[in-house]
C-alpha cells in the first residue's frame, strides 16, 4: 500500500520515447506495489512481528533512504512543512494508519482479499465524497460504479466468512481492509491540494517521516525487535527500499509523461500481482466469488478513473 498518489503530470507534450518510458515506469511500479502484501505475510509468519511493527519498519527504512537522497534540500523541505503544516501532517498520519490497517488485513484476511478491497474501495469512496460535496447526484456511470463496488465487496465478504489458514479472522480482516481503503481515500482528498504545490519527492519524504513517527509508539508497544537473518533483512529492505522509495520514484517520474487516468489503470497491476503471488507462493485459495467480486471492484475503479470529467474533452 502507498502514500498519496495525487500528482500532476507535466503539462508539455511528451515525445513517443518519453511516453513509452513513462508507461514502462508506471507498469513496473504497479508490479512492485503488488509484492508488498506477500512480503508482509512472509515476514509476519517467519518473525511473528505485528503488522503495525512491519508498517513502522517499512516507513522508517523508506524515510531514511529518502532523507539521504534529499539531504541537499532539507532547508526546502522544512520550509514546505512550515508553509502547509496541517495537510502535510494529516497526509503523513493517514499514510501510517491506513498502511497499518492494510497490513492487519493481510494478516487476518489474506493478501488477495486485503489488496483488492483496500485498493478497490478507496477511489470509489473518493468519487462518492466528491459528488456529495458538490451536492450533485452521481450520474448513471458513476452510480453504476458505486453499485459494482458494493456488489463486489458483498461477493468477497460472503466467500471469505469462514476462517482458513491463510485468513484466520476473515471478517475482521475485511473490516481492516475497508478501513484502509477509507483512510487512503481521505488522505488522498486532503493531500490533493498540497500535492499540486509541493515537489513529489518532497511530499513523499515528509509523508514517510511523519508516518513512521505516527506508528513508532504503537510499534514499540507491540515489539520492534527483528531477528537479524538474511531473509528478514531482505524482506524489510524490499518493503522499505523497493516497494516504497524506488516504486514511488518510478511512479512520480512516469507521471511526468503519462496521463493520470492511464497511470491509475496501469497501477491496477498491483492487486492482480498480489493475488497471483498469494496463490503461487502462499497457496491462498481464490474462490470464484472472490474472483468475480474482485473483477467488479477493479472495474469500478477503472470506470471511476476513466469517466469523463466536467470541462474535459
Amino acid at each position: 500500500m502507498s502514500v498519496s498518489r495525487t500528482v500532476q503530470p507535466a503539462a508539455s507534450a511528451p515525445t513517443v520515447d518519453q511516453a513509452r518510458t513513462g508507461l514502462i515506469q508506471i507498469t513496473v511500479t504497479g508490479v512492485l506495489w503488488g509484492t508488498t502484501g506477500v512480503a508482509v505475510q512472509l515476514l509476519h509468519d517467519s518473525t511473528g512481528l505485528s503488522p503495525v511493527s512491519i508498517g513502522f519498519h517499512r516507513l522508517a527504512i523508506a524515510a531514511f533512504v529518502l532523507l539521504a537522497c534529499t539531504a541537499g534540500r532539507l532547508g526546502a523541505i522544512l520550509a514546505t512543512v512550515r508553509a502547509a503544516p496541517v495537510p502535510l501532517l494529516v497526509t503523513g498520519v493517514g499514510l501510517g494508519l491506513y498502511q497499518a490497517l492494510y497490513f492487519v488485513a493481510v494478516a487476518w484476511a489474506g493478501v488477495s482479499v486485503a489488496t483488492v478491497v483496500s485498493l478497490g474501495l478507496a477511489p470509489v469512496l473518493a468519487a462518492a465524497w466528491e459528488s456529495a460535496r458538490a451536492r450533485r447526484f452521481p450520474g448513471p456511470l458513476r452510480l453504476a460504479t458505486l453499485v459494482a463496488a458494493v456488489v463486489g465487496l458483498a461477493l468477497i465478504t460472503g466467500a471469505t466468512a469462514d476462517p482458513t489458514a491463510a485468513a484466520p479472522a476473515p471478517l475482521l480482516g475485511l473490516l481492516a481492509a475497508a478501513g484502509s481503503g477509507l483512510g487512503y481515500a481521505v488522505t488522498t482528498l486532503v493531500s490533493r491540494q498540497v500535492s499540486q504545490r509541493v515537489a513529489p519527492m518532497t511530499l513523499t519524504t515528509i509523508s514517510t517521516v511523519v508516518g513512521a513517527l505516527t506508528l513508532a509508539p504503537f510499534a514499540v508497544v507491540a515489539g520492534v525487535s527483528v531477528p537479524v537473518r538474511p531473509d528478514t533483512v531482505a524482506l524489510l529492505l524490499h518493503l522499505g527500499v523497493i516497494t516504497t522509495a524506488v516504486a514511488y520514484a518510478l511512479f512520480y517520474a512516469g507521471l511526468r509523461t503519462t496521463p493520470g487516468s492511464v497511470a491509475a489503470v496501469l497501477t491496477l497491476l498491483e492487486p492482480l500481482t498480489a493475488a497471483a503471488l498469494a496463490v503461487v507462493l502462499l497457496h491462498e485459495p481464490l474462490p470464484l466469488p472472490v474472483v468475480a467480486g474482485g473483477v467488479l471492484l477493479l472495474t469500478a475503479v477503472a470506470a471511476t478513473y476513466l469517466a469523463p470529467r466536467p470541462g474535459t474533452r
